[in-house]
């Protein structure tokens, strides 16, 4: 254990303290996230069932409730070696900005060309497609870092790769769209007319800027529809925060050979793959009784799902063709505002971390965009990283943690996770330097009338 005085800027593992395995938080809760339904019968969706959309190891993945650690095939760490194990970074600047006596470290998931942490499980999901021997793959993407880490992927493995674009994001990021058909990814921009439920989508909702919803339900229908394709998702699934537990699983491994015990952790939370891959190990800890911490789960205050949310099952898509999934919800038929923050633009929230926040292991905070972008420009300019809008909902709430360390002088350890780098998202920052970017928030009716829509089952 080296003296906390030597700890550098950024703690690099070598490849071989990279994870072999990755870490379950299932397994360690004793009440379990509820079940995946069957919208017809309203009974648990079979393995049988799921594999009609999803590949059939990624069903057993989504299914296991009881292994703590699942094995990381070689293919897939020798593919995580290119850009893995991503930097645990000091913010010694930011605490001297802020003057405050918290210790802030971030880990950092930008270094790849798809420029976030969605290349963790993309890969994983890529890999259990070709094993199968299928052609191809369907999914959504909101701010396209999801798309675009599976345009790799699939480049990588040689599969065919179709992504369904949330319109508002596929207008305000064109770099992006235009990565992933760089990667050989068709890319439509959703909702679409290619798509029965697409045309429906936008018969009910005309001129809509779309939804992740909307573009899950789009590329769920073409999957079903064309032999040798399945449909990936690049978050809210427990498959998905079981290959993101490589990033808490790295932050970990490197605070402990520092002797660091963080005392608040803190991840934007939009369907939860950066924040349930970022609080995993740690949150094992606590449910075991060995440790305890503070989680802090961020969301956009214009798609508040945790924080003024019902805890029901609801239909994970707009078009309401997937399973039913219990999870803090706004509705499957909320559209949210087109906010900046594409990728946190998601009626619902992971199951796992649904589950864990109603037992009361972790909180959530909702915070509107301006200040988001405030937080991300200060920053910016003394960490030298421009971070995703995403990350920046993080990034406000660990700077508020900091600013209440300097008041009550607690030397707190707070970690954040930086999801990735913030390049293709410049008409954002461009709304907030020009001062024209605004803040919306939904109305107590707008989301009574979206929970009146709820399914009746399962409750």
């Amino acid at each position: 254990m080296k003296n906390m005085n030597e700890i550098p800027y950024k703690i690099y593992l070598t490849e071989q303290e990279m994870p072999k395995e990755w870490y379950n938080v299932r397994a360690d809760m004793k009440k379990k996230p509820a079940p995946l339904l069957n919208p017809g019968t309203g009974q648990p969706m079979t393995a049988e069932e799921l594999n009609g959309v999803f590949c059939e190891e990624l069903v057993k993945q989504e299914l296991n409730n009881d292994d703590r650690y699942i094995e990381i095939p070689k293919k897939i760490r020798d593919f995580y070696k290119m850009y893995r194990p991503s930097p645990l970074v000091r913010a010694y600047c930011l605490e001297e900005k802020l003057g405050t006596p918290a210790k802030i470290y971030y880990k950092y998931e930008g270094n790849n060309t798809s420029g976030s942490h969605k290349l963790n499980s993309a890969i994983a999901q890529a890999f259990y497609a070709k094993d199968q021997g299928l052609k191809g793959v369907t999914t959504e993407t909101g701010a396209g870092q999801w798309g675009t880490a599976l345009s790799m992927a699939c480049a990588y493995l040689d599969l065919d790769c179709k992504v369904y674009m949330v319109k508002v994001s596929y207008e305000q990021k064109p770099f992006r769209r235009e990565v992933m058909r760089t990667y050989g990814a068709s890319v439509t921009p959703s909702p679409s007319d290619t798509t029965a439920v697409g045309r429906k989508i936008l018969a009910e909702h005309p001129g809509t800027n779309g939804s992740l919803g909307c573009a899950i339900s789009e590329a769920v229908e073409t999957a079903v529809s064309n032999d040798g394709y399945r449909y990936v998702l690049g978050s809210v699934l427990n498959q998905v925060l079981l290959h993101q537990s490589i990033i808490g699983q790295e932050a970990k491994i490197a605070m402990d050979k520092y002797g660091i015990k963080p005392d608040v952790i803190i991840g934007c939370a939009g369907g939860g793959s950066n924040l349930g891959g970022l609080i995993g190990p740690f949150m094992g800890e606590k449910l075991r009784g060995e440790a305890d911490y503070q989680f802090i789960a961020v969301e956009p205050a214009s798609c508040p799902s945790f924080t003024r949310g019902k805890y029901a099952y609801d239909f994970a898509d707009t078009g309401q063709v997937c399973p039913l999934a219990k999870m803090y919800t706004l509705g499957a038929d909320f559209m949210p505002s087109p906010n900046h923050a594409g990728g946190l633009r998601y009626h619902g929230m992971s199951p796992v971390l649904s589950e864990l926040y109603d037992q009361g292991m972790m909180e959530a905070r909702a915070v509107e965009q301006t200040s988001v972008f405030e937080a991300i420009t200060e920053f910016a300019r003394v960490e030298g990283i421009l971070p995703a809008p995403e990350s920046g909902h993080a990034i406000k709430v660990a700077i508020d943690e900091a600013k209440k360390c300097k008041e009550t002088g607690e030397e707190k350890t707070i970690l954040f996770g930086l999801t990735g780098t913030g390049y293709f998202d410049m008409y954002a920052y461009a709304a907030f330097n020009d001062g024209k970017m605004t803040d919306y928030i939904p109305t107590d009716e707008e989301l009574e009338a979206s929970f009146a829509k709820l399914p009746k089952i399962g409750e």
